[in-house]
């Protein structure tokens, strides 16, 4: 008889190991799949130093020991793997990788991640982690008496330029439009602040800099002038993008591709469970994530447990 898994995770960031974590921990045959490497968002963390219980950390560190976790309760890994194939309706489901191998499993734990939606300019892969951010709680410690660019014009921007403002000596928010979008006590809140300034109408161009981030290049749109703005730090915050395009007529999501799950983790589908920055949420951080992940591996247990499977 081929092997039936207790649970299937898909994905292998916090959330996913996590997951793993605890249901192989729970004697629960675990396998996890992950088309990307183990760790996922973490593994681009340079340093994480709000972890509770841990002073300082590399993400690739915090990754790896979450890995060596799951393994030794017993959960298998399996990484770098291409799905191009989701059952998860009936009873028993099933997903199908590129090389046809199928694994099949009781319950499933959706956790493929997200990315920040990032500006896709010159620089970027090379200033990623020494000078840009897309997470202010994580990074702004820091950049603390440093001169720091926010990108964005929503109420993430405006709160974040603000929270930075705490730590920067100074920061200054550039927006594409004469206008942001974020709610007003958002907006008023950062233009109180004397610590925040604004270049409205104006898109970033470029980042540049010698081994770290020095400076960008903005332009503004009306009349295509460019110009070079000396700057410690670029955080970008124009959205969010999760990793569900697989998942959108499997199960229920809301208008930004975000899965839609209640306090279990469970989502619409019998069986199956969501966790960590694919599901519908205001916060993501590893912490979120490493909870996620918790709760739906004991959700899965308690659905597994109590329904009479065939063996």
């Amino acid at each position: 008889m081929e092997k039936i898994y207790d649970v299937m995770i898909l994905g292998a960031g916090a959330a996913g190991l996590s997951a793993g974590i605890y249901a192989s921990r729970g004697k629960l045959d675990t396998l996890i799949l992950s088309e990307g490497v183990t760790g996922g968002q973490i593994v681009l963390t340079n340093e994480i130093a709000n972890y509770p219980g841990v002073e300082t950390i590399k993400g690739y560190e915090l990754a790896n020991i979450m890995k060596r976790q799951a393994k030794s309760f017993g959960c298998t890994l399996k990484t770098n793997v291409k799905i191009v194939n989701y059952r998860l309706v009936e009873e028993i489901k099933e997903v199908e990788l590129e090389d046809g191998r199928i694994f099949r499993g009781r319950a499933v734990i959706l956790a493929p991640g997200g990315k920040p939606r990032s500006l896709n300019i010159p620089g970027e892969k090379e200033f990623e982690g020494r000078g840009i951010s897309y997470c202010a709680t994580c990074d702004a410690d820091f950049f603390r008496n440093k001169r720091l660019v926010v990108v964005g014009g929503g109420n993430s921007a405006l709160e974040e330029a603000v929270t930075l403002a705490h730590f920067a000596s100074h920061v200054t928010i550039v927006h594409q439009f004469d206008h942001f979008q974020a709610f007003a006590h958002a907006v008023e809140e950062a233009e109180r602040n004397p610590k925040i300034s604004f270049i409205m109408e104006s898109e970033l161009r470029a980042y540049m800099g010698n081994g770290i981030l020095q400076k960008v290049q903005v332009e503004h749109l009306k009349t295509g002038t460019l110009t070079d703005l000396e700057t410690d730090g670029v955080f970008v915050f124009i959205g969010y993008i999760p990793n569900t395009e697989a998942f959108e007529e499997l199960v229920k999501m809301n208008e930004k591709g975000e899965i839609m799950v209640d306090e279990t983790m469970k989502t619409d589908l019998p069986g199956v469970f969501a966790a960590g920055d694919c599901v519908a949420k205001r916060y993501r951080q590893v912490t979120t994530a490493v909870s996620d992940g918790t709760i739906a591996a004991l959700s899965a247990t308690e659905y597994i447990r109590n329904k009479p499977f065939l063996s």
